[in-house]
């Protein structure tokens, strides 16, 4: 089972996330082992949810059946976190990280917490209600992602918080036409009002520069968690550093892009090459070395304090 569990979690990254995929490869071997683990868990709760096969292909009627979909990952992770053995690879997967790294039940199930809010359509009116989103669905898996790698501090797991939040808000400023496509609006209520948009039509290309504009005051938010997760990576082990300030690069450059392409960009699928995955290995090694010879630490003011 343990070689099934490894491998089952292997192709799903590979199939579902390039970005992470190639930082990934920077962990030592039995942290890459359980990073996927956990990702694959993840991907799996997701693609539930939104109907989809490793993030892609949503079917038409995703939302028929959704909350049943959902009760039934509810029931299947607390059985992985009582410790109940499975022959399903992607809940043995979880039940064998949360235990080797005592992660606490609150976390896995925060992460549900999120895709409720999806089937509920929740609505997000301010800043907050999006960033409390963006913690349920990206930020607590980022203090997972940490405690796999040996941390515990309640300071560097909220830098940890502080990379979901803002690989998250990266995610929603590039979906932002895909999602509404869909009938889902991540971006606030109130941000889109200063831009002079009441509801988000994909179809209006009119409508595109202020929804662009709204777009960067999110990419601008993000640069705020960006900054407060560097200083986190001088806590992590020399390798898991690596691997988390390549995929901080790699995403950093999804907003970039977006960022330069104006309104024009969500006319293809905002993303980074293979090239340029690549060239941020080499140059994300600055990085680590950085923030273990720069001991000044710049305090989490005015951030979002995850529960």
């Amino acid at each position: 089972m343990s070689d099934v569990v490894v491998l089952n979690s292997e192709m799903a990254i590979a199939q579902g996330s390039k970005s992470f995929a190639a930082a990934a490869r920077l962990f030592d071997r039995r942290t890459r082992d359980d990073a996927v683990m956990l990702y694959a868990w993840c991907r799996h709760c997701d693609d539930v949810i939104d109907g989809q096969t490793l993030g892609h292909a949503q079917q038409a009627d995703f939302r028929e059946g959704q909350q049943q979909r959902l009760e039934l990952l509810q029931a299947q992770t607390a059985a992985a976190l009582r410790g109940e053995a499975t022959t399903d690879p992607i809940f043995e997967a979880l039940r064998r990280v949360v235990q080797r790294h005592q992660i606490p039940d609150r976390h896995p199930q925060e992460l549900l917490q999120g895709f409720a809010m999806d089937v509920q359509n929740r609505h997000y009116e301010t800043i907050e209600d999006t960033l409390e989103y963006c913690y349920h669905v990206a930020g607590v898996v980022g203090v997972m992602m940490a405690m796999i790698m040996g941390a515990r501090d309640s300071e560097v797991l909220d830098r940890a918080s502080d990379l979901g939040l803002a690989f998250q808000l990266t995610n929603i400023a590039r979906d932002v036409v895909d999602d509404a496509r869909v009938g889902r609006v991540y971006l606030p209520a109130a941000l889109l009002k200063r831009q002079g948009i009441e509801t988000i039509d994909p179809d209006d290309m009119g409508q595109r520069p202020a929804l662009h504009a709204a777009a960067l005051d999110l990419l601008d938010l993000a640069e705020r968690y960006y900054a407060s997760a560097y200083q986190g990576m001088a806590a992590l082990p020399a390798r898991s550093a690596w691997a988390i300030a390549a995929a901080r690069r790699v995403y950093r450059a999804i907003g970039a892009k977006l960022r330069s392409g104006g309104p024009a960009a969500w006319e293809q699928r905002v993303s980074t090459g293979k090239g340029q995955k690549l060239a941020f290995l080499g140059v994300s090694l600055s990085d680590v070395a950085w923030t273990r010879l720069d001991k000044r630490q710049t305090p989490r003011q005015g951030l979002w304090q995850r529960p």
